[in-house]
């Protein structure tokens, strides 16, 4: 046995959770500055100023800590908030900030990201409501993220 297995041998019942549920039961929720997260953000065919970025900082917002927690996980592969904040977020390479991408491709597709990079790809949806629908959708049933370029 190796890991937390060997030093807290599987008992039943603790098989329930996913690895996400396990590490949000042990670390605690954390708590998610979302000024920090957006002071710390990179753009990409995206400006601070396009309705859409307005329109996901408006619905990461008005999410509950559990649903910013599972939104860190969906990008970051992780929930936990770096001890230094969003300026010191480590991507595959070392310090990188979270990214938001455009997605030129339908609108009837979901968001997806690249946990590597800390990067979620973004749809231009038409509406604020479809945006936030579809991102506590991509969130919440696809916790791992990634999408496959």
């Amino acid at each position: 046995s190796s890991g937390i297995n060997a030093e807290w041998p599987l008992r039943p019942g603790i098989s329930i959770f996913s690895d996400t549920e396990l590490e949000l039961l042990i670390s605690g929720l954390p708590t998610i500055d979302i000024e920090d997260l957006k002071a710390n953000t990179e753009y990409h065919k995206f400006s601070l100023t396009s309705l859409q970025i307005q329109w996901f900082w408006r619905a990461l917002r008005s999410f509950s800590q559990a649903e910013r927690a599972n939104f860190l996980q969906f990008v970051t592969g992780t929930s936990k908030v770096p001890l230094q904040g969003f300026s010191s977020l480590e991507g595959m390479n070392g310090v990188q900030k979270f990214q938001i991408h455009r997605d030129d491709r339908s609108t009837d597709r979901l968001p997806s990201a690249h946990t590597c990079f800390n990067q979620l790809d973004l749809p231009v949806y038409e509406t604020y409501d479809k945006l936030r629908k579809n991102l506590l959708l991509a969130i919440n049933e696809c916790p791992e993220g990634f999408g496959l370029a």
